[in-house]
């Protein structure tokens, strides 16, 4: 089906005007420089009252001196809106290639199935769109778990139930007030869990019905570091696009409490939720390893969901300690990151001579695609 929605939208599309879309969230500054730093155009789709970083602060303006990256905004009403059949007659008719984020998943996952997602978006998708409900877990059959297992990637044991609990653990469930995210606790002995889990139905935090479909997952000790890659249908091969590691609500404050006052924290419950990222390099002898695991995973998606990753993707990793030093995968993204200060680690400049952007980075493929007339091999 996605091969048919490419090659009717290519047929009709102005191929000197594609234009680079995603919703005005998470990584869509990052899409709009990159477009316009290939010479391509671009559009971010707004929802209401959310609508001014892109239609004012980052509007591109000419006058006195050139400024700012958004090009186009189209606003509605809700995100979920895209789907609406006029919606989508707009975006076609401005040749949009979709660049999907995590923002697109999870406002959209408020009000429609991935089948509904993957059927009523008609604009080209610059990726795989069938591997969005693969970062889900238990959405489907395919789902991140079962990527790293056929790619053989070390990721923590996970823990069928929590009178197996026999060391460190992390517990992550859905949120009770906020449906795309999750809850999280430690624990490290069936005891600990439930008292945790008792405070966190009891501020609300939890649900039992959510506990029952937690996730009891060895905690993996070590420092963070998210491994951006990017797989070239085009060229062929594996980009380290960069590297950064996450900080989080309110775990970054329970780290800068001094060990004094740490017995005032015992009641205060650990949150992790996104608040930015931060640029981290690893070892180089590190980086032959890390492509390794990138490499199977590309395989891997080929695999179990045809044609596998397109452009950028993923792997969160702790570095487990040694010796030698491993790499733990505990999560995966399968599509843009979030952090648009990967590029501040070295790895593309080693790579293109200059620093290159995510956002750049697709558009670069795109363009690619565009005049080796391949875009079908980038787009389903």
């Amino acid at each position: 089906m996605s091969t048919e929605y490419v090659a009717r939208a290519l047929a009709v599309y102005d191929r000197s005007g594609l234009t680079l879309c995603s919703i005005g969230s998470h990584s869509a500054l990052e899409v709009a420089y990159g477009a316009r730093a290939q010479g391509l155009r671009n559009l971010v789709v707004t929802a209401k009252g959310r609508e001014q970083t892109y239609a004012r602060h980052f509007a591109v303006r000419e006058d006195p001196v050139p400024r700012g990256c958004v090009d186009e905004v189209l606003q509605l009403d809700a995100f979920a809106d895209i789907l609406r059949a006029d919606v989508q007659e707009k975006l076609l008719d401005r040749s949009v290639l979709f660049v999907a984020n995590r923002s697109f998943e999870v406002y959209l996952r408020q009000h429609h199935g991935y089948d509904a997602i993957e059927r009523e978006m008609l604009v080209p998708f610059f990726g795989n769109r069938r591997l969005l409900r693969a970062e889900e877990r238990g959405e489907t059959e395919v789902d991140q778990y079962a990527l790293l297992r056929r790619a053989g990637i070390r990721h923590p044991r996970e823990y069928a139930a929590a009178d197996e609990i026999d060391g460190l653990v992390i517990v992550k469930a859905p949120h009770a007030r906020v449906s795309f995210e999750r809850a999280f606790f430690l624990a490290s002995s069936p005891q600990e869990y439930r008292a945790a889990a008792e405070r966190l139905i009891a501020d609300g935090v939890l649900t039992p019905a959510a506990l029952e479909s937690a996730r009891i997952e060895e905690y993996a000790l070590g420092p963070s570091v998210n491994l951006n890659f990017f797989y070239s249908p085009v060229l062929c091969e594996l980009e380290l696009s960069g590297t950064d590691t996450r900080r989080q609500t309110n775990l970054e404050g329970f780290r800068n409490v001094p060990p004094s006052a740490q017995d005032a924290l015992r009641g205060v419950t650990m949150r992790m939720e996104e608040a930015g990222h931060v640029a981290a390099t690893i070892l180089e002898s590190m980086l032959e390893g890390a492509f390794e695991m990138g490499e199977r995973f590309v395989a891997a998606s080929r695999e179990l969901c045809p044609p596998g990753v397109i452009g950028p993707f993923a792997l969160q990793c702790v570095v487990a300690a040694g010796p030698p030093k491993e790499l733990v995968c505990y999560d995966v993204s399968l599509r843009i990151p979030g952090s648009p200060g990967t590029r501040y680690t070295p790895y593309s400049a080693y790579r293109w001579g200059r620093d290159v952007s995510v956002g750049e980075r697709i558009a670069m493929e795109v363009v690619m695609a565009r005049d080796t007339e391949r875009l079908e091999d980038v787009l389903t």
